[in-house]
């Protein structure tokens, strides 16, 4: 692909939005880009209040509530199965140690919407109970997000994603300061002077940008991606179990009762 072409596709991916997969080429960015337009007047409340991306995913909720059990819907009537959240079918192991509830976030550095989540979750960790473990995976959908993963899992091998995830964040949403270009050189420059600027020294950023622990950590989210079927960004998924996001549980402080309740009842099972 020419260059200009992968210009156009970088610059149009990070103005698409987070709610669907990567276009394939640059007349399906613009494509996008068009429909995007279309939908912007009907979508832009729900995004302003909701505060996620909807996506172009066939509704599954029958039958993917039909598949499942009574004994596994949340009690009490508050939260709905195909409403507020969608089961996972089949139930995916998790990382989380038993007697612990895995709370798992797909999420993308260049989505303003899981820009717009974060404060919300980050105020949550605070004061999440114990036996709940967060988890945070880069979505994998083409070769920007790809881009960012690698920078995401670059800071978590130099144990600098705790202080460093915000800032990033501010980076490319508010600095606008992609940190990815269609040439993958100008990428690791970009990346790499961004870390430099945050007291990383070079040798170090390189040494982990091409390592082994970030390479299998590409694959695993690459195998969350997958097995969850993620369309959309943010995307939550309980356990293993349950998948929502903010506009299906009515808002940001919504989502996050919806995560409470959810693992509380998973902790009980």
């Amino acid at each position: 692909m020419k260059k200009a072409l992968l210009l156009t596709l970088v610059t149009g991916l990070l103005l698409v939005g987070c709610g669907k997969k990567a276009p394939e080429s640059a007349v399906d960015v613009a494509a996008a880009q068009q429909r995007s337009a279309a939908a912007s007047a009907a979508t832009e409340k729900l995004a302003a209040d909701a505060g996620s991306e909807t996506s172009d995913r066939a509704d599954p909720t029958l039958e993917r509530v039909a598949a499942l059990p009574e004994s596994g819907q949340l009690p009490g009537g508050k939260w709905k199965a195909g409403q507020h959240y969608l089961p996972v079918v089949p139930a995916q192991g998790t990382s989380a140690q038993p007697g612990d509830v895995e709370v798992l976030e797909v999420f993308w550095f260049g989505c303003g919407h899981c820009y717009a989540l974060d404060p919300f979750l980050e105020n949550w960790l605070k004061s999440k109970p114990a036996y709940i473990k967060f988890v945070r995976v880069p979505v994998m959908w083409g070769p920007v997000h790809r881009a960012h993963a690698r920078l995401f899992y670059t800071l978590q091998a130099l144990g600098q994603l705790d202080s460093l995830f915000g800032p990033t964040f501010d980076e490319i949403q508010t600095r606008n300061n992609p940190l990815v270009d269609a040439d993958e050189g100008k990428t690791l420059k970009m990346q790499l002077a961004y870390a430099r600027s945050k007291g990383i020294a070079e040798t170090d950023f390189n040494r982990e940008y091409n390592g082994f622990f970030v390479n299998q950590a590409l694959q695993r989210a690459d195998d969350v991606t997958r097995r969850y079927k993620v369309e959309g960004v943010p995307s939550i998924v309980i356990n293993g179990k349950y998948q929502t996001d903010v506009a299906m549980a009515g808002g940001h402080e919504q989502l996050i009762a919806l995560i409470n309740d959810m693992a509380a009842a998973e902790k009980k099972r």
